[in-house]
């Protein structure tokens, strides 16, 4: 069977399992399942079984492939998925499979086939032909887990124990596809940290309503729901569309982005949502400067209780947000100046509750895998793109103990993630597993500019909370 066919095979079983946040046995499943298959097609060692992990979140998977190495390289990724149904899919989200597309050829239709179902299948079979090959001098560390989307509280709580699970390594590589669009991969030096949690108003605590009343006293009786829209707006202005605050980047990510800029197309980067009103203005470096240094309040999701009940006024409004805040800001500041704006009496009965937060982190140019992953992209005649961190949110500060540098990378072209008809191209497929195994096999090249092996810090302390 080639790989790209074995690779197909592999992907269309994880599609089957729906490993949602809350669903809980679909993921505890998918992780035994995966666990299992490791250990056969990798002989690969179980470090933390599935089968004695806590019901109540979803499971990691830790397997290790002892090569006889002295040194080790930690691969991590992730099995859980976004929420699907089967509307507007050509094939259905958790069946998955293979359509023609005019544009794009073929391509694999399934939740997951980018982010991030597809690159783990594919990183799974490229390992499985590397082993067989004896390809690899080291050991491998793989870590999968289940909460990518919602935090990874489970990931990060497992890593910050003392001493570490996970011994000194080389680098840790996410392999993804990161040929986002299309366009020129990314290599990420840094990534924005992220605090989540809820913001609620109890009627009963300030004088409102303690339990639903008709909505004909809106007249005279104050509403949780409008108290919530005001807390949120004491906190982050709805003119700034979330914005808490913005910092100029220092010296080395403004060369790192002065760079980028020279080639960077705003006109590509939002192709897709020339529909929507846009915060930004400026030239390229001004818009990159803006993205980059910017913290902002997202929200997920807006309640009431009683739900649905237009005819009321609600005794309860509550919204679930996040804080996404870079790094070079102070994250445990932020939150609470935060805290602070809802304690005037006019707000009284808000209360913010965060549920969990990590950091942001950033790590030098030269830390070790970067060149490497460079070179892999290069040598596929890709130019990559070099940010000083990612505007998006990874737990790459839970591995700051364990290497120099967490790394997102792999050539690739996928989309729609978190969407309707989330898909990966075959050509991507391939051209993934081609560049992953360029970064690997870099290893045993000293050409590849590997630096010297990484040496256990004390672990910085992993702030958690309450789980939602």
């Amino acid at each position: 069977m080639s790989r790209l066919n074995a690779t197909l095979d592999l992907l269309s079983e994880l599609t089957r399992w729906r490993s949602v946040a809350g669903e809980k046995e679909a993921q505890r499943g998918l992780a035994a399942w995966l666990e299992q298959w490791m250990v056969d097609r990798l002989g690969a060692a179980v470090v933390l079984p599935v089968a004695a992990q806590s019901h109540d979140t979803p499971p990691l998977v830790h397997v290790r492939i002892d090569n006889g190495a002295e040194r080790t390289v930690v691969l991590y990724n992730m099995y859980d998925v976004m929420p699907a149904d089967d509307s507007g899919w050509d094939v259905p989200p958790f069946v998955g499979g293979l359509c023609d597309w005019p544009e794009l050829g073929r391509v694999f239709v399934g939740r997951g086939a980018e982010n991030n179902k597809g690159p783990v299948a594919a990183m799974l079979i490229l390992l499985c032909e590397l082993q067989q090959q004896r390809r690899l001098d080291f050991n491998i560390e793989i870590l999968l887990e289940g909460e990518e989307e919602v935090g990874s509280g489970t990931l990060r709580r497992y890593l910050a124990q003392q001493p570490c699970p996970i011994a000194p390594a080389e680098a840790v590589l996410f392999p993804s596809l990161c040929e986002y669009g299309g366009g020129a991969p990314r290599v990420y030096l840094g990534f924005t940290g992220l605090a989540t949690g809820r913001l609620s108003v109890s009627g009963g605590e300030w004088g409102g309503p303690s339990s639903a009343i008709h909505a004909s006293n809106a007249g005279w009786i104050a509403s949780p729901a409008w108290q919530l829209v005001n807390a949120l707006n004491a906190i982050a202005p709805a003119a700034d569309s979330g914005v808490l605050g913005r910092l100029m980047p220092d010296e080395e990510a403004n060369l790192l982005l002065a760079a980028l800029a020279e080639s960077f197309s705003l006109e590509d980067e939002l192709r897709f949502r020339r529909s929507q009103r846009l915060m930004i203005e400026g030239d390229t470096l001004s818009c990159l400067q803006t993205l980059l240094g910017s913290a902002v309040l997202t929200l997920a999701e807006l309640h009431s209780d009683p739900p649905g009940g237009r005819g009321v006024i609600p005794y309860r409004a509550s919204a679930e947000l996040a804080f996404r805040i870079p790094p070079g800001f102070d994250q445990d500041a932020m939150i609470e100046r935060a805290r602070q704006r809802l304690v005037q009496p006019v707000l009284a009965g808000s209360e913010l509750e965060l549920f969990d937060s990590y950091p942001g982190i950033r790590f030098a140019r030269s830390a070790n895998g970067v060149d490497a992953l460079i070179a892999s992209y290069r040598a596929l005649n890709a130019t990559p793109q070099i940010w000083p961190w990612a505007p998006g949110c990874a737990p790459a500060y839970a591995f700051a103990a364990v290497a120099p540098a967490f790394l997102i990378g792999g050539l690739g072209h996928g989309g729609n993630a978190h969407a309707v008809n989330e898909f990966v191209t075959l050509e991507g497929l391939e051209r993934f597993q081609q560049s992953l195994s360029l970064w690997l096999t870099g290893f045993n090249d000293p050409a590849s500019g590997r630096v010297a092996r990484h040496t256990r810090e004390t672990p910085k302390t992993i702030k958690t909370g309450k789980k939602p």
